[in-house]
């Protein structure tokens, strides 16, 4: 059964990237972004950036919020193909860091999210988890889709 998922995933997958991986690589490349978005408008909720960020407040928010589900909807076909075709690794510390940190990604991500919706915590511990988890995120692109732009001929 597994490998008939396999194959599904791979039509989907080539039928847009030229290799599952390299869809890999761009969709955990638009999570970083969306990420990258995540903490500029968070910086911008919590009083910083008003002068480099010039958005109303209620528009950050909107713009918070969506990157943030857009941000995860893309980790969702990268979990995938890590988890149910590529599994855990220790071949090298590049795949060791990057299989120990993608157990903990939706672990820290559920954490943030628990704080965003409970009021009864100091003001700087949501900063914190969001940073922890932007950390999470940009280590695991740095150790899978760079290191594949970097070092896999692209696009293969």
């Amino acid at each position: 059964m597994l490998a008939s998922v396999e194959g599904t995933y791979a039509d989907i997958m080539t039928s847009v990237f030229s290799s599952p991986i390299a869809g890999k690589a761009w969709f955990a490349t638009a999570a970083v972004v969306l990420a990258l978005v995540q903490v500029l408008t968070a910086a911008r909720i919590f009083g910083h950036l008003k002068g480099v960020v010039r958005i109303p407040a209620p528009r950050v928010n909107h713009i918070h919020r969506w990157s943030g589900r857009l941000a995860f909807l893309c980790t969702l076909p990268v979990a995938f193909h890590c988890i149910f075709i590529l599994g855990f690794d220790s071949a090298d510390r590049r795949t060791l860091a990057h299989s120990i940190l993608g157990s903990f990604v939706y672990g820290v991500f559920a954490v943030k999210v628990f704080f965003v919706h409970d009021h009864d915590h100091p003001r700087w511990t949501l900063p914190l988890v969001g940073g922890a988890l932007f950390a999470v995120i940009v280590t695991l692109w740095l150790t899978s889709a760079y290191w594949y732009f970097t070092e896999v001929r692209f696009g293969v």
